[in-house]
């Protein structure tokens, strides 16, 4: 359901203890960061909070999806946060979040960006994976609760 290599262990939180939306857009940018040598935390962090300064990307239900399009980004790539506590996001539904996933697409692939956040939403939709990857413990369960290709986010 994501392309290879989009999400890996090294981009991924478990039990973070981040406090405040700002805290976690930060390690959120440090994460995006680190998939490539052109980028650093607070590049991906302005572009972050650029976007959201237009509309919180708190989707309901405990979901944050952070995502922006951004010079330097050569393909795609997600940094997943499960926070220990859910914290103010500004969401739709005025929830606390604890499950954020951080979204950085080349700044010309506007087609690519929609068609990763829908399957995202979708994904983030089904409130068994959400369960899955909340239970979750550590970057490699994480991996394995995120559907492959052919596969829907129901599957066990």
């Amino acid at each position: 359901m994501l392309p290879a290599n989009f999400l890996t262990p090294e981009r991924i939180s478990c039990g973070n203890e981040a406090s405040s939306k700002k805290r976690v857009l930060e390690e959120i940018g440090k994460l995006l960061a680190s998939s490539s040598a052109e980028l650093t935390q607070e590049m991906v962090f302005d572009k972050l909070l650029e976007r959201e300064r237009l509309g919180s990307t708190g989707l309901g239900l405990g979901i944050g999806l952070p995502h922006a399009r951004m010079a330097g980004v050569e393909q795609a790539c997600g940094a997943f946060i499960q926070l220990s506590d859910g914290i103010d996001y500004d969401a739709i539904d005025g929830q606390p979040v604890d499950l954020v996933f951080g979204l950085l697409v080349p700044e010309q692939a506007t087609e690519e960006h929609l068609q990763l956040l829908a399957r995202l939403a979708t994904m983030f939709s089904d409130p068994g994976f959400c369960d899955r990857i909340r239970e979750a413990r550590s970057a490699e369960a994480v991996l394995r609760a995120i559907p492959s290709d052919g596969e829907n986010a129901a599957s066990p």
